[in-house]
């Protein structure tokens, strides 16, 4: 028995990393770390100075999945109404996220890799979508990202036979975003999360949810959309700084301000 947290938090530069932190069982989620996710990430999205989040696990893996071992009392139901908690607060966090993925990700762990903006990985990682070979089919939104992502054929083929792949086949798919050796993966996502926290927070929320919505939508919505996106933008200071910036021949300094706040303190 240990009281090592399951879920460690850092931050570092406007990045917080959130790591599974079971390694002894490859990361599996209990019930009791899928609250602590759940909980993590909205406390992510509310926090101003976190601009760019990181998923990863301990020791070597990723995520083996939910840990269906673990004792969870009340109906199946309300476990699951955790898990499309955790799911839909990672797809709607209002900051870019990404999958760093060593190991094994199966199953919601894959799924949970998944749910980020961006999936890096290494030549050893290896991926399954294992339900089918437990006995219970897709959760953790992998029947909505799975065909997005690689076509329904593709899906079916990755769902219904459960199969094993590797890391290089991820990649051909368009299941891993960037391939990365091992020795060099710690510094390529600080990075990519890097670049990401330094860009404008206000300009990629929107971005990130109009890309997400766009999938869903007539081209007269999504372009709806963008319009009141690009509204909010020419309102704000980043799109200003950026304009100012190039003519400086500087790197801009994004801060996600409000134009109309900065008035109003300006004329107190």
């Amino acid at each position: 028995m240990t009281d090592e947290p399951v879920l460690l938090t850092t931050d570092s530069g406007g990045v917080r990393t959130l790591t599974l932190n079971r390694p002894r069982r490859k990361n599996a989620i209990t019930w009791d770390m899928w609250a602590q996710l759940r909980d993590a990430l909205r406390r992510a999205a509310d926090d101003h100075s976190v601009r760019a989040l990181v998923i990863t696990g301990a020791g070597g893996a990723f995520c083996s999945g939910a840990d269906v071992s673990s004792i969870a009392d009340g109906h199946p139901a309300h476990k699951m109404r955790l898990l499309t908690e955790v799911a839909l607060e990672l797809h709607e966090l209002p900051k870019p996220t990404i999958a760093k993925v060593t190991g094994i990700a199966v199953g919601a762990g894959w799924n949970l890799a998944l749910g980020c903006d961006l999936v890096v990985a290494t030549p050893q990682a290896r991926f399954c979508q294992i339900f089918a070979s437990r006995g219970l089919s897709l959760d953790l939104g992998g029947s909505w990202l799975l065909p997005k992502l690689v076509g329904l054929q593709q899906a079916k083929r990755l769902a219904l036979l459960a199969e094993m792949i590797d890391a290089e086949q991820a990649y051909e798919l368009n299941l891993v975003t960037y391939l990365v050796h091992g020795n060099e993966i710690d510094a390529f996502v600080a990075d990519l999360a890097g670049r990401l926290a330094a860009g404008p927070p206000v300009a990629l929320a929107q971005t990130k949810a109009l890309l997400n919505e766009g999938a869903d939508r007539t081209l007269r919505e999504a372009l709806a959309g963008e319009a009141r996106a690009q509204g909010v933008n020419f309102a704000g200071t980043d799109a200003p700084e950026a304009f100012s910036a190039f003519a400086d021949k500087r790197d801009a300094a994004f801060t996600g301000g409000w134009i109309p706040a900065e008035k109003e303190t300006t004329h107190a």
